[in-house]
């Protein structure tokens, strides 16, 4: 695919002196460095439905999203890239003013259709699909059995002898790939960022091969900082210290989410001593874009 940039991912180890303390390595998959818009697990969530798509003859994608949504402006600018038509549904009337998010998935030639939050959430599949015949629907944020398929490429960047890999969970598409093709050694730890949403389980669950029963993974689900996409003081001082420790970039949707779950789990001993943990930085950082300019050392 062009202009993606696998070359420019590594995995950086962190520093934090807690770390050396307890006797564990931390390190994290840098995904946001592949693309600047199809940034972190975006592309490898997509490989599956593109292909899928190609092989059926269709010559438009159509998904949902918020404004906000990474998937959105990754979606939009893989097809500019792959020259395919592609509508993206998005949750709540039309603003007057567009988020940055938008604007950039339109000037990538996404055709920008709103519904309102009722209609979104009670969104009629079929009814959209005879509407928009010659697209193919993906789910919102990707979410789905193809979207685990390229999520295996990201263990080409996971050392063989990690033992924990951690992931932020939205869907729970991504961690349900790593989930799929994990190592037999390797656990998966999961830091939903949804409030009140345990049943991220069943979702995973759904999307994982059926005759496999996976026992390696574990969801937390206290890490939200209030529920999806919000934050508080505490969260924006902790990623203003991960940058200035380690020079690491978060998210507070996702990634800021993700590390101090990560962190809190290693000071209450959950990593036993010489754990080899390795974290997915699942990209996503044009959302920072929504808060006060200054608010960030980054």
């Amino acid at each position: 695919m062009p202009f993606i940039r696998p070359e420019n991912v590594y995995l950086q180890k962190l520093t934090n002196p807690l770390f050396k303390e307890v006797n564990v390595s931390v390190s994290i998959v840098r995904l946001d460095r592949i693309h600047f818009e199809i940034s972190g697990n975006k592309w490898f969530k997509l490989l599956g439905y593109l292909q899928d798509a190609k092989t059926n003859g269709f010559n438009g994608i159509a998904t949902f999203g918020g404004a906000y949504s990474n998937h959105i402006l990754a979606t939009a600018a893989i097809c500019k890239l792959e020259g395919l038509n592609c509508i993206g549904f998005i949750r709540g009337e039309e603003p007057e003013i567009y988020s940055p998010t938008l604007r950039e998935a339109k000037e990538s030639g996404m055709t920008l259709v709103f519904l309102s939050r009722s209609d979104f959430q009670l969104k009629n599949l079929e009814v959209l699909q005879k509407r928009f015949s010659g697209y193919y629907f993906i789910r919102e944020g990707g979410y789905g059995e193809l979207g685990t398929v390229g999520i295996k490429n990201i263990y080409e960047w996971i050392p063989a002898d990690t033992n924990y890999i951690v992931a932020a969970c939205g869907t729970g598409t991504t961690i349900a790939g790593l989930i799929r093709y994990a190592l037999p050694h390797q656990k998966l730890i999961g830091i939903n960022v949804l409030k009140g949403y345990e049943a991220i389980v069943n979702d995973i669950e759904q999307i994982l091969p059926s005759d496999t029963k996976y026992t390696n993974w574990t969801m937390f689900n206290d890490y939200h900082s209030g529920g999806y996409a919000k934050k508080n003081d505490a969260l924006i001082q902790f990623m203003n210290e991960m940058w200035d420790i380690d020079n690491l970039p978060t998210d507070f949707v996702y990634e800021a989410k993700m590390m101090y779950g990560l962190i809190d789990l290693v000071k209450k001993g959950y990593f036993p001593s010489g754990s080899k943990i390795v974290a997915i930085h699942s990209g996503g950082l044009q959302g920072n874009r929504s808060l006060p300019a200054g608010t960030l050392h980054f």
